[in-house]
């Protein structure tokens, strides 16, 4: 199982090492490399690193001074293990940060198994997310001597176990107190989805309404498909909902963008919005604290009162019998 990663603490120090690992993979910052390499060990991580750091301070205290991401990934793995005792052995890496795929890839090397099978937590498909997971997994594997048969599970959006895991998430809250609902997903560089289409468009392809054989891998695409499933299994009518992308750097990331989203309801006079965020299966600080922080005094600041955020699927009982199951459909 691979996870994007998290810092070792909140000190600056691991937040520079984390950022610098994670914003230098080409898959992450689609520009030259030169460029790229001035413009992340020169300008973002110096002046990002001191003020991420504060804001993991605030994920760590919140969460008994650990990683939120961390302790329910080796919750995961911990249950998978009983539960596929006998038939797989379970590891859990992180793309950036530890455990990193590269002592579990050397781990699992040393092994000599028949079949692995790369598991990258990321419903929807997404370069910058599950391609750069399993690139990395296939380049420290083709090192191998003896590669063995190898499974990919490159996304799984429309998984039956996955959505009923996020809609039973969302039953612990009433929708009828809610003014507006938000499915909130991480952003992307508009020109990251232009890239799946031979016309680099995706507005083009209908990626807000269907999904078809051009946009299947689309990211916008399969986020908007999500939100439908969902909403379809929990009664939400369109007109209750809005699909939107925080995380933007810039303005050139898919629209809308989350935050101003719920600046636009406070101003209507919403009182109370209910934020999904299903591309985390695990809360991190993009779900607690850029949505259940940050978010929260955003709408305050415009006359809200509460953004409750639906809690990810984490170590959900649901969510671990989906995981067992799709595994074990590749066993």
């Amino acid at each position: 199982m691979i996870n994007l990663g998290t810092p070792d603490s909140p000190k600056v120090g691991d937040v520079r090492r984390y950022l610098t690992e994670f914003l230098n993979d080409p898959r992450v910052i689609d520009i030259p490399t030169v460029l790229r390499a001035i413009l992340v060990n020169g300008i973002i991580v110096p002046f990002r690193a001191p003020k991420s750091a504060k804001i993991y301070k605030q994920l760590f205290d919140l969460n008994g001074g650990k990683s939120p991401l961390l302790e329910y990934g080796y919750k995961v793995r911990d249950i998978l293990r009983e539960r596929l005792a006998g038939h797989a052995d379970v590891e859990l890496a992180m793309r950036y940060g530890k455990p990193s795929l590269d002592e579990v890839a050397e781990k699992m090397d040393k092994a000599g198994y028949d079949r692995i099978i790369v598991f990258p937590l990321f419903p929807q498909y997404a370069s910058a997310s599950t391609g750069s997971a399993l690139e990395k997994a296939m380049k420290l594997i083709r090192k191998w001597y003896v590669i063995p048969e190898i499974e990919i599970i490159s996304q799984f959006y429309d998984h039956p176990g996955y959505i009923n895991t996020v809609v039973d998430q969302a039953k612990k809250h009433d929708l009828k107190e809610y003014d507006h609902i938000l499915f909130s997903y991480h952003g992307l560089p508009v020109r990251q989805v232009n890239k799946i289409y031979e016309d680099k468009k995706c507005s083009n392809h209908s990626c807000e309404n269907e999904i078809n054989d051009e946009n299947r891998f689309c990211y916008k695409a399969t986020c908007y498909a999500t939100t439908r499933l969902i909403a379809e299994k929990m009664g939400i009518t369109e007109k209750d909902y809005t699909v939107c992308f925080q995380s933007r750097l810039d303005k050139k990331w898919l629209e809308p963008f989350s935050d101003s989203v719920v600046e636009e309801w406070g101003k209507k006079g919403a009182k109370k919005l209910l934020a999904f965020s299903p591309a985390f299966v695990a809360d991190c600080l993009e779900t607690s604290i850029e949505i259940g922080d940050e978010y929260q005094e955003i709408f305050e600041e415009f006359g809200g009162e509460k953004v409750q955020l639906v809690e990810s699927l984490n170590d959900h009982p649901m969510w671990i019998e989906t995981m067992e199951s799709m595994i074990k459909e590749r066993l």
